[in-house]
């Protein structure tokens, strides 16, 4: 993962950790890039979107059996409701609770629109964008350091990302409802490991066509 470990930048809003506790971990991760971290149960995870509108897509497993990960379509049947927002359970594919929102400061999360990749994004704007690597390749690289690979990856949340669902059922990628400093804390309901993509999308309005940092902050209440 790229961690950036100088001064914060000035330009940008990093602020505090939403939930007040002991901090036992704050990385900066660098735009485009990814992070990874065990959250111990009990812990929360504060996502600042330091420079607005920077979508955090998110993978979520239990930390001592990764075969067990978050589940878009348990989360979702749960609560019968599309969007993620404070209260929200995020649950696992065996129905059990991973982590949850217990601080958000938008008015709802993502958990529908997926990831971006080399292949959706050459499919969607040209294979003149082949180069650009997506939150699907940031997951592989972080997931190898952590024991997962590619049959580890499942749908995703994107924390920050603005997705409507239209009166006809159709998805869009719009602008966000974020902006700096903005920030959601979820606490986790067992030991559970984290994967971040800090999106490097800059096709659509996700990223707002800047990738910008985000600050990871964890802590012990």
């Amino acid at each position: 993962m790229t961690v950036e470990t100088a001064a914060p930048d000035s330009r940008f809003d990093w602020s505090a950790p939403l939930v007040p506790g002991t901090v036992a971990l704050d990385d900066r991760v660098a735009p485009n890039a990814p992070w990874s971290g065990v959250v111990l149960r009990g812990q929360v995870l504060t996502i600042v979107d330091v420079g607005g509108n920077q979508s955090a897509d998110c993978l979520i497993y239990n930390a001592h059996d990764f075969a067990e990960r978050y589940s878009v379509p348990d989360t979702l049947a749960w609560q019968g409701n599309a969007y993620v927002r404070t209260g929200t359970v995020l649950r696992s594919n065996e129905g059990r609770p991973l982590m949850t929102v217990v601080a958000n400061e938008i008015d709802r999360q993502d958990t529908i629109g997926g990831a971006c990749g080399k292949e959706s994004n050459t499919l969607r704007y040209g294979h003149h964008v082949g180069y650009q690597h997506g939150c699907r390749e940031n997951f592989l690289t972080e997931g190898s350091r952590r024991g997962l690979d590619a049959r580890d990856l499942v749908s995703n949340l994107n924390w920050f990302m603005n997705v409507p669902v239209e009166a006809d059922g159709a998805l869009g990628i719009v602008d966000g409802m974020s902006a700096p400093g903005k920030r959601v804390a979820v606490r986790a309901e067992m030991d559970v490991l984290v994967l971040v993509s800090n999106c490097p999308q800059m096709n659509n309005p996700c990223n707002d066509f800047d990738p910008t940092p985000l600050r990871m902050i964890v802590v012990e209440r």
